[in-house]
């Protein structure tokens, strides 16, 4: 059973409240770790507009790994609803990760060591340590969307942040998730210097 903490920013958590965020994460008990931990922070924007003023924010260690969404919605839950839709997506993707990686190093291991990768660490001159070098690079398709499609796909994705092309401006841009529960964007500016933010 997964074990719920329930913490609340600008609002007083009510035991029914409470019992109905645990009740709502108990779906995620027939997939996750039998010994997993899901933290969900509970926020309220007064400022925000209704369809978004309360957000939530689970974060979900199970076997090791560690999913995160957020959601905002007209209500608590709401939001918390549209987040255990995504838990569940990104603990059956996950865990379909480690099995093909698992698979993978099986594999690895079976294979021969060639002599020249016997057992020295390369190091640099001086015996210092070689400086740190790209290992893979990811190359990937960039269809333009705007800014609420990168927030979703990042938030489906469960990462803090997504590289996209931004419809609006045709340019590169960042969104990522900030520690109070909102989002930023970074649009790199291209030949002014000392203009960052």
């Amino acid at each position: 059973m997964v074990r719920t903490t329930v913490k609340a920013r600008n609002l007083d958590l009510s035991t029914r409240l409470r019992s109905q965020i645990e009740h709502k994460l108990h779906r995620l008990d027939r997939i996750a770790h039998p010994d997993a931990d899901a933290t969900v922070e509970l926020i309220v924007n007064a400022s925000h507009s209704s369809e978004v003023s309360h957000v939530a924010e689970v974060t979900l260690v199970s076997n090791g790994t560690v999913v995160r969404s957020t959601a905002a919605g007209p209500s608590l839950i709401a939001a918390v609803d549209t987040i255990v839709d995504r838990l569940e997506r990104q603990v059956v993707r996950a865990r379909k990760r480690r099995r093909s990686l698992r698979e993978r190093q099986a594999e690895e291991a079976l294979q021969p060591v060639p002599a020249s990768m016997g057992g020295e660490l390369d190091e640099g001159p001086d015996d210092q340590p070689a400086q740190p070098t790209v290992v893979k690079i990811k190359r990937f398709d960039m269809v333009p969307m705007f800014e609420e499609d990168a927030v979703a796909r990042m938030e489906e994705l469960g990462h803090g942040f997504f590289v996209f092309l931004n419809a609006e401006t045709n340019g590169i841009c960042v969104v990522y998730r900030r520690s109070d529960g909102t989002y930023g964007l970074i649009e790199p500016v291209v030949g002014k210097p000392g203009k960052g933010r």
